[in-house]
């Protein structure tokens, strides 16, 4: 009698072991609901450990139980290399997937774009339409970042980063908080694209004209701003450089809609007229500092200027470029596009 408990009461802890891994199983390896379309932003703050994990995950819905997402990092090894940040997650994933997720830091990306040509204040517009406190990123901007970037050397201390912030695409980890460490890591990725830009080569034709990288940036800036093609770009960096050498002023129509913050190129006299540095009409040789964020093309243009009888040019509504020799053909030109 004693005997055949024993065997019945055996019988019965096996079959409840078997349930529970039959139970424990399912609710590692298969989904709560493998057809879900639903995607979730699951965030894990700095400093929380698989307990809250595990929590949060059940709370939402994510997993069965919370205890067999916990039993399941151990057994696996990773309880202690889930990292922080904002995870897109879906109930048709299983605890090995979201787990893979957590370890191998897959966050959610904020998609970035600058736009060639931008100024820091569009920049913080847009910046500041996407979340981002403008304040924040205008105080970044003003920092020193020489120790790191040796191309920020010959910057003046003075001048903020505009000229340096490389127009691209890029990718931040995305937070529910937005907070200046993102911004930090945005200008970061831009200095370190821009770094990547200028080659150990450019930077030695940048040398041996006998021009800084301060320079040939303010050049690409204006640049960037006043033509549109990589050819023109050449050929109005060859006409800028050569008036500068020949102490010409650049009367570059750029550098006053920067000045007043106007983004059409028409200007009047009486706007030539500001008393600013960056006026390239009132004063001879290039403005204070950049006037844009240049693209890669206009900073090109500006390392490898093309030589050309022009001395003049000016764009046309419809954005063709019109070359001049001299000042009367370029009165004419002014007369027949820009009426």
């Amino acid at each position: 009698m004693n005997y055949n408990k024993k065997i019945i009461k055996y019988l019965l802890v096996t079959a409840v072991i078997i349930l529970v891994g039959i139970y424990a199983w399912q609710g590692i390896y298969l989904p709560i609901n493998k057809n879900s379309k639903e995607e979730i932003v699951f965030s894990i703050k700095k400093g929380e450990g698989t307990k809250e994990i595990s929590m949060n995950l059940e709370q939402e819905k994510l997993v069965r139980m919370a205890t067999l997402f916990r039993i399941y990092t151990i057994f696996a090894g990773i309880s202690s290399k889930l990292q922080a940040g904002e995870y897109l997650l879906s109930p048709s994933m299983a605890i090995p997937e979201i787990a893979e997720k957590f370890t191998s830091g897959e966050v959610v990306k904020e998609k970035i774009t600058i736009i060639e040509g931008w100024t820091i204040k569009e920049i913080v517009q847009y910046l500041e339409e996407k979340g981002f406190k403008k304040e924040e990123f205008l105080e970044l901007v003003k920092e020193d970042f020489s120790g790191k970037f040796s191309f920020l050397e010959d910057k003046p201390k003075k001048l903020d980063l505009e000229g340096y912030l490389f127009p691209d695409t890029y990718y931040i980890n995305r937070q529910r908080t937005i907070n200046s460490e993102q911004l930090k890591e945005l200008a970061r990725m831009m200095l370190e694209n821009l770094d990547k830009k200028l080659t150990p080569g450019t930077r030695e034709e940048i040398n041996n004209r006998g021009k800084t990288i301060f320079e040939t940036i303010t050049m690409a800036s204006m640049i960037e701003k006043e033509v549109k093609t990589l050819e023109d770009k050449k050929i109005v960096s060859g006409i800028l450089w050569k008036r500068l050498e020949n102490k010409i002023p650049l009367q570059v129509d750029a550098t006053i809609s920067y000045i007043i913050g106007k983004k059409s190129v028409n200007i009047s006299v009486e706007e030539t007229k500001i008393d600013s540095l960056y006026n390239t009409y009132k004063y001879r040789g290039l403005p204070l500092g950049p006037i844009s964020n240049p693209g890669f093309e206009s900073i090109i243009a500006a390392i490898y200027p093309e030589s050309s009888a022009f001395w003049y040019y000016l764009s046309t509504p419809e954005g063709e470029t019109i070359f001049s020799k001299t000042l009367e053909e370029h009165n004419i030109a002014k007369a027949k596009y820009l009426k």
